[in-house]
């Protein structure tokens, strides 16, 4: 591959990753349902990827799948978080309370690998903060931004809850190995709890969950990591923050959700601290395929 296809791949594999909350808008089903469908072609997809591509990596040993199970369970949460801030907010404030997910990495690598935050990644934390305030200005648990926000949030959270752990088991695991693990998880744990409603999915919502499964997660995470064989981590991060502009962009288009003046000055604090945090970053956390 060379280095323009990469630039190619990479830009379609964060369009992808962007589309997700608005394929989860388009679903007509419960979030719970369209984590299920999700996780199930995700799968899917996965085992093609694994089935083609070379292996850069090993395959996980019981440590490793102990980690990757909870992996799963992390992914899972920050998913149905996700399409329940959708539901609730809109694609725009969902995809900016995810975004914060940096934030909350530059804060847990201090307590949970003993790393000393710098003075500047602090004021990113209080740059992302300050987006926030913006995106939703007055803080009310009746009013449905600011509830879907909460949820965006917990879905960036959690999201950085698993970049972390990814960081410390599959160091060494084939990446489509490990997300292919970690997506199965999801799939046996959500499989007693979605069986019944299953028969109830509108046909229409079967598309939007092949699309959820095959191209914003196994053929985005596939492009990311042939991607990193010729670009550079920091340059496929970088990429990657434009991920929340896609959502946007495509929820103005479709459903004529209109970004307010606060929600694109909160979305460009959000997006720069992101930018300048994967620049700042000596390495960067290996990404799953399975964000927003």
């Amino acid at each position: 591959m060379t280095r323009r296809n990469a630039l190619l791949a990479i830009h379609f594999g964060a369009l992808m990753f962007g589309l997700s909350g608005v394929f989860g808008k388009l679903a007509e089903s419960a979030p719970l349902t369209i984590t299920f469908g999700r996780a199930l072609f995700a799968v899917l997809a996965l085992l093609l990827a694994a089935r083609f591509l070379r292996s850069s990596g090993a395959r996980p040993n019981w440590r490793q799948r102990g980690g990757l199970l909870f992996g799963g369970l992390l992914l899972g949460g920050h998913w149905l978080t996700f399409f329940i801030a959708v539901k609730i907010a809109g694609v725009g404030i969902a995809t900016l309370g995810f975004a914060s997910f940096p934030a909350f990495t530059l804060l847990l690598e201090g307590v949970l690998f003993r790393e000393r935050t710098r003075p500047v990644e602090f004021a990113l934390v209080g740059l992302v903060c300050a987006g926030l305030v913006l995106v939703t200005p007055a803080f009310d648990l009746a009013s449905e931004n600011t509830v879907g926000l909460l949820y965006g949030i917990l879905s960036g959270l959690l999201f950085a809850l698993l970049s972390l752990l990814n960081r410390a088991v599959t160091r060494g695991i084939d990446p489509v190995q490990a997300a292919l693990w970690q997506n199965g998880i999801i799939l046996l744990c959500l499989l007693p709890l979605s069986w019944n409603s299953l028969p109830e999915v509108p046909p229409l919502d079967w598309l939007w969950l092949v699309l959820l499964g095959v191209f914003c997660t196994g053929l985005a995470h596939s492009l990311f990591v042939a991607s990193l064989k010729v670009l550079k981590a920091r340059t496929t991060s970088v990429i990657f923050a434009l991920e929340p502009v896609y959502g946007i962009a495509f929820a103005w288009w479709l459903f004529n959700e209109r970004p307010t003046l606060g929600m694109a000055a909160g979305g460009a604090l959000i997006i720069l601290a992101t930018v300048i945090t994967s620049r700042l970053k000596t390495a960067s956390l290996p990404r799953p395929a399975n964000a927003g």
